[in-house]
């Protein structure tokens, strides 16, 4: 299943490239439009102008960022737009500002609204975070920071072999969209650098995310409520906090996440593996019919973990019980070694427990032993061979 999921997407994604080149569309090279690829030089007017230009044509158009280093200070792209065909093709760099008060006042540094049909190959996104991080570490007060590349309320996207780096916050956002791949994409954050999610899910569909190698100082991947029919493959985790689900039910009332597939991955060093976090108070969330398959743990704190007692700063939830329905969860081939004692742990709600979770074909071990399991409040299977021995009631 996973490898025909593969083939279909780079099929897919070889003949929109083909129809892409034969359709001769317009190309708008952001140098001829008055970039400059300095690293000073402001290149976000050119880009602005290369956009509505694209935007406002009636067949499909290339925007595009040859060789070098473009300084760009901030870059918001709206649509709709008059054709469903853009394509932005990087080869160079655009380099975010350093000054970490120069985007204070927005979420995004790049940032795509209401589009269709969006295509982005290639290149290089460096948002240049250390100061924020710095600020951040020493307490003093800073700004939140901004996500390097957010999509918005945008369908029919593809995002193929960009690249991440220095983010000040989230690297990629997508958020409220339909149906967006995302192939070859690299993240590389320090692992102390704050709240650098490689990529975040949110309120959307149909997203898929395949062969990507993601280093940071946060989750590697994280999936907020509102997400559903996500497929996740080959991706190479490490260091960061792992592969998760949430954290959930932070709202009463908040959609759920389901239909979420993580498989044929390798996660190293990272302090989760699979994990789905749910804060400790009443929610009409869920977490369901999520799938995690064929991974690798190297080295991993807490490499299979339901947390449903998530309560920072213990502040308005101490001694509630999480309503997130955590269900139909199945962990399958997965093996390695924890760098903790419990490698599974399922700490699940006292006053909603979880349900139908299911393990098969696990072996995880601690040092030259194997491994412990540890379970709250869950309920479930096991078959094949389970190490360590499955603690689900």
């Amino acid at each position: 299943m996973a490898f025909f999921e593969t083939l279909k997407f780079l099929i897919f994604l070889r003949l929109l490239f083909l129809n892409h080149v034969l359709t001769n569309g317009l190309t708008f090279d952001i140098v001829s439009l008055g970039a400059k690829p300095d690293g000073k030089t402001d290149a976000s007017f050119a880009l602005q102008t290369a956009w509505t230009k694209a935007c406002d044509s009636s067949t499909p158009a290339t925007i595009y960022v040859p060789n070098g280093t473009f300084y760009v200070k901030s870059g918001s792209f709206n649509g709709p737009c008059k054709n469903n065909a853009i394509t932005i093709s990087i080869n160079g760099t655009l380099v975010a500002s350093s000054d970490m008060t120069v985007l204070a006042h927005t979420k995004a540094w790049i940032w795509f609204k209401n589009v269709n049909g969006l295509s982005i190959f290639g290149g290089v996104l460096d948002g240049q975070g250390k100061d924020l991080w710095n600020c951040k570490h020493a307490k003093e007060n800073c700004p939140d920071g901004v996500t390097n590349l957010q999509l918005s309320n945008a369908q029919n996207v593809i995002i193929s072999g960009l690249s991440s780096v220095n983010s000040q916050m989230y690297n990629f956002v997508v958020n409220d969209c339909q149906n967006v791949k995302m192939q070859g994409i690299k993240v590389s954050d320090p692992g102390n650098s704050p709240n650098t999610d490689g990529i975040h899910v949110v309120q959307s569909s149909d997203v898929t995310i395949l062969n990507s190698n993601i280093a940071t100082g946060d989750d590697c991947i994280s999936i907020a409520s509102g997400a559903s029919n996500l497929w996740i493959e080959g991706i190479t985790c490490g260091p960061g906090h792992g592969i998760s689900i949430g954290s959930l039910g932070k709202e009463v009332e908040e959609n759920g996440v389901k239909n979420v597939t993580v498989t044929s991955s390798t996660l190293t060093g990272t302090q989760n593996g699979v994990r789905i976090k749910t804060w400790g108070r009443p929610s009409k969330g869920f977490a369901r019919d999520i799938h995690f398959k064929h991974i690798i743990m190297n080295n991993v704190s807490n490499p299979i973990v339901i947390d449903q007692n998530y309560c920072p700063h213990k502040q308005n939830c101490p001694g509630q019980g999480s309503g997130v329905k955590v269900s139909e969860v199945t962990y399958e081939d997965i093996k390695g070694t924890s760098a903790t004692e419990i490698a599974m742990n399922f700490d699940c709600s006292p006053t909603n427990p979880c349900t139908r979770l299911s393990l098969k074909d696990i072996n995880l071990t601690y040092g030259n032993q194997i491994a412990q399991a540890s379970c709250k409040n869950a309920q479930g299977t096991a078959s094949d061979v389970v190490k360590p021995p499955s603690c689900l009631v």
